[in-house]
Protein backbone atom coordinates (compact mmCIF):
# COMPACT_ATOMS: atom_id res chain seq x y z
CA UNK A 1 0.00 0.00 0.00
CA UNK A 2 0.96 3.53 -0.70
CA UNK A 3 1.29 4.92 3.18
CA UNK A 4 3.26 2.04 3.85
CA UNK A 5 6.19 2.73 1.23
CA UNK A 6 9.32 3.80 3.05
CA UNK A 7 10.50 7.41 2.31
CA UNK A 8 13.74 6.46 0.67
CA UNK A 9 11.82 4.60 -1.77
CA UNK A 10 10.75 8.56 -2.88
CA UNK A 11 13.65 10.98 -1.63
CA UNK A 12 15.87 12.41 -3.40
CA UNK A 13 19.64 11.93 -2.78
CA UNK A 14 21.19 14.14 -5.31
CA UNK A 15 20.72 17.47 -2.75
CA UNK A 16 21.75 20.96 -2.57
CA UNK A 17 23.19 21.34 0.93
CA UNK A 18 25.18 24.12 2.60
CA UNK A 19 27.36 24.70 5.26
CA UNK A 20 26.63 26.97 8.15
CA UNK A 21 29.93 29.26 7.54
CA UNK A 22 29.11 29.46 3.52
CA UNK A 23 28.47 33.15 2.60
CA UNK A 24 24.67 33.63 1.72
CA UNK A 25 25.14 35.40 -1.16
CA UNK A 26 27.07 32.04 -2.76
CA UNK A 27 24.07 30.24 -1.53
CA UNK A 28 21.48 32.19 -3.13
CA UNK A 29 22.93 31.38 -5.90
CA UNK A 30 23.13 27.85 -5.78
CA UNK A 31 19.85 27.66 -4.88
CA UNK A 32 18.73 29.35 -7.96
CA UNK A 33 21.43 27.41 -10.22
CA UNK A 34 19.61 24.10 -9.42
CA UNK A 35 16.27 25.14 -9.35
CA UNK A 36 15.18 24.58 -5.96
CA UNK A 37 14.16 26.87 -3.21
CA UNK A 38 15.77 25.26 -0.17
CA UNK A 39 18.12 22.50 1.13
CA UNK A 40 20.00 21.23 4.32
CA UNK A 41 22.61 23.01 6.13
CA UNK A 42 25.39 20.32 7.69
CA UNK A 43 28.37 20.33 9.72
CA UNK A 44 31.79 18.99 9.12
CA UNK A 45 30.54 15.59 9.39
CA UNK A 46 27.59 15.37 7.25
CA UNK A 47 24.90 15.49 10.10
CA UNK A 48 21.84 18.07 9.54
CA UNK A 49 21.97 21.31 11.86
CA UNK A 50 19.42 23.45 10.02
CA UNK A 51 17.57 24.01 6.53
CA UNK A 52 18.14 27.31 4.20
CA UNK A 53 14.96 28.26 1.96
CA UNK A 54 14.74 31.36 -0.34
CA UNK A 55 12.05 32.90 2.65
CA UNK A 56 15.57 32.98 4.69
CA UNK A 57 17.37 34.59 2.06
CA UNK A 58 14.58 37.11 1.22
CA UNK A 59 14.67 38.33 4.56
CA UNK A 60 18.22 39.24 4.16
CA UNK A 61 16.92 41.43 0.69
CA UNK A 62 13.83 42.87 1.91
CA UNK A 63 13.10 46.28 3.80
CA UNK A 64 12.48 45.76 6.94
CA UNK A 65 9.12 47.16 8.74
CA UNK A 66 9.75 48.83 11.43
CA UNK A 67 6.68 49.53 14.35
CA UNK A 68 4.22 51.97 14.43
CA UNK A 69 4.98 53.67 17.77
CA UNK A 70 2.09 55.69 18.71
CA UNK A 71 2.06 58.06 22.34
CA UNK A 72 -1.41 57.34 24.52
CA UNK A 73 -1.68 59.51 26.98
CA UNK A 74 2.65 59.69 27.91
CA UNK A 75 2.79 55.75 27.18
CA UNK A 76 4.22 54.29 23.84
CA UNK A 77 2.64 51.43 22.53
CA UNK A 78 3.86 49.67 19.50
CA UNK A 79 1.29 48.44 17.08
CA UNK A 80 0.95 45.86 15.68
CA UNK A 81 4.44 44.84 14.76
CA UNK A 82 6.22 42.33 17.77
CA UNK A 83 9.68 43.43 19.29
CA UNK A 84 10.89 39.82 18.53
CA UNK A 85 9.86 39.36 15.24
CA UNK A 86 11.44 42.86 14.46
CA UNK A 87 15.04 41.40 16.40
CA UNK A 88 14.43 38.34 14.24
CA UNK A 89 14.11 40.64 10.71
CA UNK A 90 17.16 42.67 11.79
CA UNK A 91 19.48 39.61 12.53
CA UNK A 92 18.43 37.81 9.17
CA UNK A 93 18.78 40.84 7.52
CA UNK A 94 22.37 41.81 8.48
CA UNK A 95 23.36 37.76 8.41
CA UNK A 96 26.23 37.17 6.29
CA UNK A 97 26.63 33.56 6.78
CA UNK A 98 24.04 30.39 5.77
CA UNK A 99 24.40 29.80 9.63
CA UNK A 100 23.08 33.81 10.26
CA UNK A 101 19.73 33.57 8.64
CA UNK A 102 19.20 29.68 8.29
CA UNK A 103 16.12 27.65 10.45
CA UNK A 104 17.94 25.87 13.16
CA UNK A 105 16.91 22.44 14.23
CA UNK A 106 15.13 21.48 10.82
CA UNK A 107 12.50 18.52 11.18
CA UNK A 108 13.88 15.27 10.09
CA UNK A 109 12.43 11.76 8.78
CA UNK A 110 14.56 8.36 8.55
CA UNK A 111 14.52 6.33 5.35
CA UNK A 112 12.50 4.25 6.40
CA UNK A 113 9.61 5.80 7.91
CA UNK A 114 6.33 5.84 5.49
CA UNK A 115 5.76 8.64 3.13
CA UNK A 116 2.61 8.90 5.41
CA UNK A 117 5.17 9.48 8.50
CA UNK A 118 6.61 12.10 6.00
CA UNK A 119 3.33 13.87 4.93
CA UNK A 120 2.08 14.12 8.79
CA UNK A 121 5.42 15.12 9.96
CA UNK A 122 5.22 18.17 7.16
CA UNK A 123 1.49 18.74 7.66
CA UNK A 124 2.17 19.11 11.38
CA UNK A 125 4.74 21.50 11.36
CA UNK A 126 4.02 23.13 8.24
CA UNK A 127 7.00 22.60 6.02
CA UNK A 128 7.20 21.15 2.60
CA UNK A 129 10.16 19.40 2.97
CA UNK A 130 12.11 17.59 5.39
CA UNK A 131 15.57 16.32 5.22
CA UNK A 132 16.18 12.33 5.49
CA UNK A 133 18.53 11.52 7.86
CA UNK A 134 20.57 8.07 9.63
CA UNK A 135 20.80 6.93 12.77
CA UNK A 136 23.41 9.44 13.43
CA UNK A 137 21.94 12.24 11.73
CA UNK A 138 23.58 12.31 8.32
CA UNK A 139 22.03 13.55 5.64
CA UNK A 140 20.82 10.84 3.17
CA UNK A 141 18.22 12.48 1.12
CA UNK A 142 15.20 14.99 1.16
CA UNK A 143 11.83 14.94 0.95
CA UNK A 144 9.23 17.38 -0.76
CA UNK A 145 5.26 17.44 -0.91
CA UNK A 146 6.12 17.14 -4.70
CA UNK A 147 7.71 13.93 -3.90
CA UNK A 148 4.76 12.59 -2.31
CA UNK A 149 2.17 13.89 -4.56
CA UNK A 150 3.93 12.16 -7.26
CA UNK A 151 4.43 8.47 -5.59
CA UNK A 152 0.54 9.43 -5.10
CA UNK A 153 -0.35 10.10 -8.35
CA UNK A 154 1.76 7.10 -10.18
CA UNK A 155 -0.09 4.86 -7.30
CA UNK A 156 -3.31 5.79 -8.57
CA UNK A 157 -2.00 5.26 -12.27
CA UNK A 158 -0.75 1.56 -11.51
CA UNK A 159 -4.14 1.05 -9.48
CA UNK A 160 -6.16 2.15 -12.15
CA UNK A 161 -4.31 0.01 -14.52
CA UNK A 162 -4.60 -3.09 -12.92
CA UNK A 163 -8.74 -2.99 -12.51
Amino acid sequence: MLRDMPVREVMTTDVVSFTPDENVQDAMGRLVGRGVDAGPVVDGVGHVVGMLSTGDLIVEEARLHFPTIVNFLGVNVTMPFSERKLDESIEKALGATVGEVMTAKPITCKPDDTIEDAATLMHDHDVSRLPVVDDEGALVGIIARGDIVRAVVAGIGDRDRSS
